[in-house]
């Protein structure tokens, strides 16, 4: 059964969202700001958040951020603000997609299957190699020379989706499409924000992820 958290400081967008998520058989519990979503997380397990950014006492960025320290839950951003560089902000703290609002209570039911989906996808199980850089599929974990890479959850599934592609050249659109998901409204820059990223967190073995000039990208070793 699929448990949502839905934070926002508007009663009535909680209240249309959470009969969305009953309706398709799940569990919604509810936060008015960002500290009770923290405290919410502290005592309960979630499958997914959907979090508002304008907010008293806590704005979801930061209660974001303070989640993310002590659980890896997957978070789907709303916001009457749509500029490109606080989506972006978003995505570099670990948020999995962002919805503007006003919005299709539809829209984000399918960004929530969307999500959730990506995240119980069956990976390869064996942990691959190449040179000094290690990738562990199921434990999520990214060990350059031996030391664990610092990934934010983006930054996992572009190389993991990278490593499961390996030698095929794949085009922003593609990527935008397969990994951030169900009708993702961004560009080519959103994803060559979080490409340069991973590069640095990859230090030397940033070569393996090699720019196809007017393209895209491929993962070639």
């Amino acid at each position: 059964m699929m448990k949502v958290l839905i934070v926002d400081d508007e009663e009535m967008i909680r209240g249309v969202l959470k009969e969305y998520v009953e309706f398709e058989g799940g569990v919604a519990y509810e936060a008015a700001d960002g500290m009770q979503a923290v405290k919410l997380c502290r005592d309960n397990d979630f499958d997914i958040i959907l979090m508002d950014v304008m907010m008293p006492r806590l704005d979801g960025f930061s209660a974001v951020k303070e989640i993310k320290k002590i659980k890896n839950i997957p978070v789907i951003m709303l916001s009457a603000r749509g500029e490109e560089y606080e989506k972006l902000f978003g995505f570099e703290i670990g948020v999995d997609d962002y919805v503007t609002k006003p919005f299709s209570p539809k829209e984000v039911m399918a960004r929530i299957h969307a999500v959730l989906k990506r995240g119980t996808q069956e990976n390869n199980n064996d942990v691959v190699t190449f040179e000094g850089l290690t990738i562990d599929m199921v434990g999520r974990n990214v060990l350059v020379d031996g030391e664990k890479a610092e990934l934010t959850p983006k930054e996992y599934e572009i190389l993991f989706y990278f490593v499961k592609n390996k030698g095929i050249a794949l085009t922003r659109e593609k990527l935008l499409m397969d990994v951030w998901g169900f009708d993702f409204y961004g560009d080519d820059r959103t994803v060559d924000t979080h490409i340069k990223m991973l590069r640095s967190n990859l230090k030397q073995y940033r070569k393996f992820i090699v720019t196809l000039r007017g393209l895209g990208y491929k993962f070639e070793v």
